[in-house]
């Protein structure tokens, strides 16, 4: 009989977080086994821009020794941006001088940095976790694939998004739907009123909100905008709409938009290709475990919550980071190092968290448009 394989560090999802986690050990001198579900790095799409934070996914690129490599595909004037009223008039235009702490970069290309920077034998591709279990060794746990086959570890690490199949080790916690629906669509360059919209929003991000409802874009690096749609809606609404028929469901969508400003409902009017519903879930704000031997969380998996605190891929960076350096500083002593590490953990995505919930309900509640700005105006008396 053949024994069950064995890994002594099993990362469970290969995005950002579980990447950043794999390079930073190897950095290090410290082999692991990153598992994802997807065929090949390239199965799937992998998402648009990032902007990235000096004190969280920066750092750890520094820590990962690929900080060069980041900066290299920064997009120019990415971190311009506009606050727009649905009537098209721009309250507030904050263009990129090029000094500013979170430059944009396309994600795709953030992600192949990483691969590319570790060990060919890193990724197991095509690794669908379907569940995980103590062993009768402390700290050990079975691993189950959806092909059948079966791995133990030593330390297992979820970094498998917010649907995680590693949380239930430690935590009952699932996410739950915010009260906000977002529907993704791409004005394509060359297409319908490209130019008369890039005039309006700029080569950044903007930011257009009333009564619920607001048009969220940023400007990717092919020159497209990538514009989310967000509806403050019931659970059930997205699925009242038929997105199969691309032309009824930008009626749906535009329906909510009536009398805004031709130009922004462009963004969703002369969109390219079919529209994405995505509704957004967050687990609790400030969820927490009890220290489980063997087994940790990171990035979504541990904090998942909505976007308006413009952290999530950050967050997830920052803590593959700082796992990793927590196992480097506590050699031979996992569990030291991942209760150091959760220490941090915790209090960190607590407040982000909160943040984030916070600017959910400012940005879909009264004078929602005003009370942005005011919030613009406090980030930039902070800076000054």
């Amino acid at each position: 009989m053949n024994a069950t394989p064995h890994h002594p560090i099993a990362v469970v999802g290969a995005g950002l977080g579980g990447l950043m986690l794999a390079r930073v050990l190897h950095v290090n001198g410290v082999a692991c086994t990153v598992l994802d579900l997807d065929t090949s790095a390239g199965a799937r799409a992998q998402g648009g821009m990032l902007d990235l934070h000096e004190e969280t996914a920066q750092a750890a690129l520094r820590a990962a020794g690929l900080y060069e490599e980041f900066r290299a595909i920064v997009l120019p004037g990415g971190e311009e941006s506009k606050v727009i009223d649905p009537d098209g008039t721009v309250r507030s235009h904050d263009p990129d001088d090029g000094d500013g702490g979170r430059p944009e970069v396309n994600r795709p290309d953030l992600r192949r940095i990483l691969l590319d920077s570790l060990p060919a034998d890193t990724i197991r591709w095509g690794a669908k976790v379907t569940g995980a279990q103590p062993t009768e060794v402390p700290g050990r746990h079975l691993v189950t694939l959806a092909d059948g086959s079966r791995f133990t570890t030593d330390l297992l690490i979820g970094a498998d998004g917010a649907w995680s199949r590693i949380r239930p080790l430690l935590s009952d916690a699932r996410p739950a739907y915010t009260g906000i629906s977002f529907v993704e669509a791409d004005l394509l360059p060359g297409t319908g009123r490209h130019t008369e919209v890039t005039a309006l929003t700029g080569g950044g991000s903007t930011f257009s909100l009333g009564d619920g409802r607001a048009l969220l874009t940023h400007r990717e690096s092919d020159g497209r905008v990538h514009t989310y749609v967000a509806v403050k809606a019931p659970e059930e609404w997205l699925g009242s709409i038929d997105f199969s028929d691309t032309q009824a469901a930008r009626a749906a969508v535009l329906a909510l938009f009536e009398g805004w400003d031709d130009r922004l409902r462009a963004l969703v009017e002369d969109s390219s290709g079919a529209l994405v519903p995505r509704p957004i879930h967050a687990l609790p704000v400030g969820i927490t475990w009890d220290r489980v031997p063997g087994v940790t969380l990171l990035g979504d998996a541990a904090h998942l919550m909505s976007p308006f605190a413009g952290e999530g891929a950050n967050l997830a960076m920052f803590d593959g980071a700082e796992l990793a350096r927590a196992l480097v500083e506590h050699p031979g002593d996992t569990e030291a190092a991942l209760a150091a590490y959760e220490k941090e953990l915790f209090p960190r995505s607590e407040a982000t968290a909160a943040d984030s919930a916070a600017n959910l309900t400012l940005m879909f509640g009264p004078d929602a448009q005003q009370k942005l700005l005011d919030m613009f105006a406090g980030f930039g008396a902070e800076q000054a």
